[in-house]
């Protein structure tokens, strides 16, 4: 049966143009539906903040073509990272060079990696960007599905055989599919924010545990570091509201002076904290990637790497099923996509949930269980390289 188009991306933020990307050799036709033209202000994926990608997150953009363009718009390698636990004796130090690889990790600014991965558009014969649109409608049909959307003020009905919503936490098209979703608080408030150090970042990034949340800085270009910094509402409304002076006199406190005084603070921007998990990753039709299958906190910053390994297995499954000239929206064939990412789904959730649960209870038992943890992972090599190839998705991407 012939449609508009074989697959219909609903979403064209980071993780539905890198999809757009993984599919350009399928010989698939591929439409991108997306509310915000990538280059714009406003475009919510490629703002001020910044993405840590894992080594096995290169590895999928590598394989797709788009590294080098990436590398080109700027990438600050993590050469070490200092875990601790603040006001306790726990801590950890990993460096790239002892765990034998390259990096522990690549800072990419959202609006680099946005500019990157437009470029990479530019070179798609099998893409349509259907830009500025709005979903209104998704009818799921037995052989095709057919998604009415708003583009330029004209109401057009485009048929595809297969549905992808990219179209993050608050997913319209996973809402459309009537896909429920199951959500934790956290009760918390991410601030997010850039700051220049006064000394050198030296390609470091930090972890550290606080009873108001953890707070991480990651290296980015020109000797600045990229601010996490998680705690409750009340406590980042002030944070907010504040002068730079006071903010950067706070952060000083919370973190301490191993980077000296910090100077030049960038635009501050707040985010709530809760776990979104979609009770379906797909169905006949419809296949669910990034923040539309799960939102996560952003401890340990898995959150988009964990989307760009649902991107890359969606790229494997279809054009497999392509090749077999199979349906490639069939059940059998979103069946197969869900199998496939069940477990490092619930893996990755559990780690990052546990992991926060874990440093944000003040049992002395558990503070001491984990402060010695912390040590004894310290003082293993054979601990810390294992660590470093699990977290940067050794085992999850070759």
């Amino acid at each position: 049966m012939q449609t508009d188009f074989d697959i219909l991306i609903i979403g064209g933020g980071m993780v539905g143009a890198s999809l757009a990307c993984a599919l350009r050799a399928s010989g698939l036709r591929i439409g991108v539906v997306e509310a915000v033209p990538p280059r714009a202000p406003a475009q919510p994926s490629y703002d001020d903040r910044s993405v840590t990608l894992i080594p096995g997150s290169r590895r999928i953009f590598e394989a797709i073509g788009v590294w080098r363009e990436i590398e080109r718009q700027g990438v600050t390698p993590i050469e070490h990272m200092h875990i601790s636990d603040r006001g306790h004796c726990g801590f950890a130090r990993f460096a790239a060079a002892d765990a034998g690889v390259p990096a522990l990790g690549y800072v990419v600014e959202n609006r680099a990696l946005g500019a990157a991965l437009w470029q990479a558009q530019q070179e798609l014969k099998n893409v349509e960007w259907l830009c500025p649109a709005t979903l209104e409608s998704i009818e799921f049909r037995p052989e095709t599905a057919v998604v009415a959307i708003n583009q330029d003020g004209a109401r057009r009905a485009l048929s595809t055989r297969l549905v992808v919503a990219a179209d993050g936490t608050d997913s319209p098209a996973r809402a459309a599919a009537g896909i429920e979703t199951t959500r934790t608080e956290y009760k918390q408030v991410a601030v997010v924010v850039n700051v220049t150090p006064g000394r050198p970042h030296a390609n470091t990034a930090y972890e550290r545990f606080t009873a108001a949340g953890p707070l991480a800085l990651v290296p980015l270009r020109d000797g600045r570091c990229a601010v996490v910094w998680c705690m409750g509402a009340p406590d980042a409304e002030a944070i907010l509201k504040c002068g730079d002076e006071e903010f950067l006199a706070r952060l000083h406190e919370r973190f301490g002076a191993r980077l000296g005084r910090f100077t030049r603070p960038g635009r501050r921007a707040a985010y709530p904290l809760f776990l979104a998990r979609a009770r379906e990753l797909a169905r006949p039709r419809l296949a669910l990637v990034g923040n539309a299958a799960r939102t996560l906190h952003p401890i340990a910053a898995q959150g988009f790497n964990l989307g760009l390994r649902d991107v890359a297995t969606l790229a494997e499954v279809v054009p497999e099923a392509a090749r077999a000239a199979r349906d490639i929206g069939d059940h059998d064939v979103m069946r197969r996509y869900a199998e496939r990412r069940r477990w490092d789904n619930l893996a990755t959730v559990a780690f990052t949930d546990g992991l926060l649960r874990i440093f944000s209870n003040d049992f002395p038992p558990l503070v001491l269980a984990r402060d010695l943890g912390l040590i004894a992972v310290d003082l293993l090599p054979p601990v810390k390289r294992a660590l470093v190839q699990l977290a940067g998705g050794q085992a999850l991407w070759q």
